[in-house]
């Protein structure tokens, strides 16, 4: 597993991606942020104050917001082949 998605049981958006990405064959850690406290403050923490699912962290402290199913796969390429960029880069 190379991410948390954090979503919610209501969220379309996050319904959508995980289908998607279930057809695709990528796994992950899925965290309900109604569910689990102290989750949706990490969401807020990397969206600038904002509690928008799905937000997805990478292992490398990356995080993207309502990503494409073709973003988060390119993302996981990336993390295999080292040329992952820091949120700095």
């Amino acid at each position: 597993m190379s991410f948390v998605m954090y979503s919610t049981t209501w969220c379309g958006y996050c319904q959508r991606l995980k289908s998607q990405l279930a057809e695709l064959n990528v796994t992950f850690e899925e965290i309900n942020i109604e569910e689990v406290p102290g989750t949706a403050e990490i969401v807020e923490k990397v969206n600038g104050g904002n509690r928008t699912v799905p937000t997805l962290v990478f292992t490398d402290g990356t995080a993207m917001t309502n990503p494409s199913a073709k973003q988060v796969v390119d993302k996981l390429t990336d993390l295999k082949t080292g040329r992952s960029k820091t949120l700095d880069s």
